[in-house]
């Protein structure tokens, strides 16, 4: 089991990265509706990953854990 600073250490790691991946799906979908591809795959993809992404935020924010 990780110790306190490892542990906490982890979560701003893991949040970095799901802050950063939502906002890169946001651009690439921003991207290709600009082309008009908004009924591809790659576009219904990152719509669901954004769209998980967007909860797991959600749950952090409702736990205190995100200021925003």
């Amino acid at each position: 089991m990780l110790d306190d600073e490892k542990r906490l250490e982890a979560f701003e790691k893991m949040l970095t990265e799901i802050q950063k991946n939502y906002e890169t799906a946001e651009n690439k979908m921003k991207q290709l509706k600009a082309e008009g591809k908004e009924k591809s795959a790659t576009y219904r993809q990152l719509m669901g990953n954004k769209l998980q992404y967007q909860n797991m935020l959600a749950l952090y924010k409702l736990h205190g854990l995100l200021d925003e």
